[in-house]
């Protein structure tokens, strides 16, 4: 098992950093491109969230810990921001709280789609953590996912 913690501001201009970093870890787990896209583009939602949603453009912090694990790679997104009401109507397709700002409700959705396992748990005033968990590499082709 190997494991990495980030600790970084709530400013869009981390994304890319995070995802990145996230990525980085991941190829340690020999990805193909495609796994190594998917993992990178869940990240990013959930990061984006975190800025747009948590914290709403005010001062805060945003942890990830990857785990890697036999071919298992384990993400967890985690913010002490203003929390989420309904979980589950949160991810609803299309669903936003900021349908005035061009957002498209879809960051939850596509988290889901491009990872294996997906866990969301929030708390009104205290923060939201995302658990994701893909199974990458060679050892995903052969079936070996879990």
């Amino acid at each position: 098992m190997n494991e990495m913690q980030l600790r970084f501001l709530a400013r869009s201009e981390n994304e890319v950093f995070a995802r990145n970093a996230v990525a980085a870890f991941a190829l340690l787990l020999d990805p193909t491109l495609s796994e190594l896209s998917d993992v990178k583009t869940a990240v990013s939602e959930a990061v984006t969230n975190c800025i747009v949603h948590a914290y709403a453009g005010e001062e805060g912090w945003i942890e990830i810990v990857c785990r890697a694990e036999g071919n298992l790679l384990h993400i967890q997104v985690s913010d002490g921001g203003r929390g989420i009401a309904d979980v589950q109507q949160a991810q609803q397709p299309f669903f936003t709280t900021l349908a005035g700002e061009e957002r498209s409700g879809m960051g939850f959705t596509i988290m889901q789609t491009f990872m294996d396992e997906f866990f969301v748990q929030s708390r009104a005033g205290q923060g939201t953590r995302v658990v994701m968990s893909k199974a990458l590499g060679q050892g995903a082709a052969a079936g070996n996912a879990r």
